[in-house]
């Protein structure tokens, strides 16, 4: 990725000729966090329509709230699809390190481990993000405009899908990281992570078939 160069500054169809490419990067991790910051823009979206309708007026709160976090998550993740992309370049360019004497090979042993553990760290980030994501999401649903249902349900399953490509990309990376702390850290972490979100995800599912409202959140 060349420096300075942004993802969100690509057109859509720029950044799938990109990722259709032979070249590396971007890939999975970038094509993820992308995918999340589309699940913060549809949260946003759903809150924007249901801000100052009188039939909602009650989840007003809930609809602040969940705005900032989704304009908050949305634009982080287009920035972490950068850091991927970086950091995954970053890893490449480590192991095409020489390794003829031993003191090449472990300088490109050192440089391959400080590569992983970033390559590990953003991606946990992206999961992290998307979780903050789909919280809301599950607060929003029959708390907000009716007619945009959906789109929550649609906002849940991209996060889901997203923190999942992020955890992928994740675990592949902490073999190499060199630290079992930090490993054991980032998978139970990572675990814990998956399950609330896949389990939330499923919550907003329910609760939009049921194509009804419920209770405000309790103060």
């Amino acid at each position: 990725m060349e420096s300075g160069a942004r993802f969100g500054d690509l057109t859509l169809s720029e950044f799938e000729e990109r990722l259709a490419s032979a070249e590396p990067v971007p890939g999975g991790g970038s094509a993820s966090a992308i995918a999340g910051s589309m699940a913060g823009s549809l949260l946003a979206m759903v809150s924007r329509l249901s801000t100052d309708r009188p039939k909602y007026a009650a989840y007003e709160a809930t609809h602040g709230r969940a705005l900032v976090v989704a304009e908050r998550a949305r634009v982080r993740l287009l920035r972490l699809a950068d850091d991927d992309a970086r950091a995954y370049a970053a890893f490449g360019a480590a192991r095409k390190m020489p390794r003829d004497t031993a003191e090449e090979q472990e300088t490109r042993e050192e440089a391959t481990r400080v590569a992983a553990r970033k390559a590990s760290e953003v991606p946990l980030e992206v999961a992290r993000e998307c979780a903050r994501i789909i919280d809301e999401v599950e607060a929003m649903a029959g708390r907000s405009n009716l007619n945009a249902a959906s789109d929550l349900e649609v906002a849940a399953r991209l996060a889901a899908a997203a923190a999942r490509g992020a955890a992928a990309n994740v675990m592949i990376n902490l073999p190499m990281v060199g630290d079992d702390t930090f490993r054991g850290a980032a998978t139970v972490e990572m675990t814990k992570l998956l399950e609330g979100v896949d389990r939330l995800a499923a919550e907003v599912s329910e609760r939009v078939a049921t194509g009804t409202l419920r209770q405000p959140e309790a103060e």
